[in-house]
């Protein structure tokens, strides 16, 4: 009784912080610079993790300067944990964007979207990170293409790292792992088939003492290499940095 509880005031807090991020995006974000507002973004994005039980950890220093963040997908949440140590613009699929309100405060918040079904539209999303990129922005793309089980990393598509080769801009990798007090490897925050958002949001709410820690890897530069050269570097510095992580538990 006390865990339910405990799970329905998460959820009133989640829903008031959403009410206040359309707020924000709606009456603020047009009077604020774009630094400004993507410090808005982490500070939101902090709040939102305590709201649902969150704590946040993390290790390693972020790359100054304009940088494509790679990391492992496990969750709706990886985009709020990445924002909380480093606000950046995501590149996520398209019928995110269809999600009631969450997907006008995702699009408010910068995020590209993409149809990965469409080879063309990716060249387009390439083109829109370069530029990016070129503008001296933090982008964040998960290049699985999906969400796994957190047990597993998925393999890599390269298209949109092409974005980095091309504005020569550093890429750095980030390991994202969630704990919980019964599990090295989370299944509460698990995404993966038919799940919901409604369903994974009570499975997040109801879990005890859910942890997330992102670890942010060396750099890797881009500069003159092959795009799946720099895919197979990157899949194995993360990989390598999940099973060290599981391996301390």
């Amino acid at each position: 009784m006390i865990r339910t509880l405990r799970a329905l005031w998460r959820v009133a807090a989640c829903v008031f912080y959403v009410l206040q991020g359309a707020l924000i995006c709606g009456a603020i974000f047009p009077f604020r610079s774009k630094p400004q507002r993507m410090r808005t973004v982490g500070l939101w994005s902090r709040r939102m993790l305590r709201a649902l039980g969150l704590t946040l950890t993390s290790s390693g220093a972020v790359n100054t300067g304009a940088t494509l963040f790679v990391a492992n997908h496990v969750s709706w949440l990886d985009i709020l944990a990445i924002d909380s140590v480093q606000p950046a613009r995501f590149v996520s699929k398209a019928d995110v964007r269809g999600w009631p309100l969450i997907g006008w405060l995702v699009a408010c918040g910068g995020t590209l979207f993409i149809e990965r079904e469409r080879k063309r539209d990716a060249l387009r999303v390439v083109h829109l990170v370069a530029e990016a990129l070129k503008d001296g922005e933090l982008v964040a793309v998960f290049p699985e293409g999906t969400t796994s089980t957190g047990h597993a990393l998925l393999p890599f598509h390269a298209n949109l790292l092409q974005a980095a080769i091309s504005s020569e801009a550093p890429v750095q990798p980030i390991a994202l792992r969630y704990t919980d007090d019964h599990h090295a490897i989370s299944e509460a925050v698990a995404f993966v088939g038919d799940t919901t958002i409604m369903q994974s949001l009570w499975w997040v709410v109801m879990a005890d003492n859910l942890r997330v820690h992102v670890k942010l890897l060396p750099p890797v530069a881009s500069a003159g290499l092959d795009r799946r050269a720099l895919s197979d570097q990157l899949h194995l510095n993360i990989a390598a940095a999940l099973v060290q992580r599981l391996d301390s538990k």
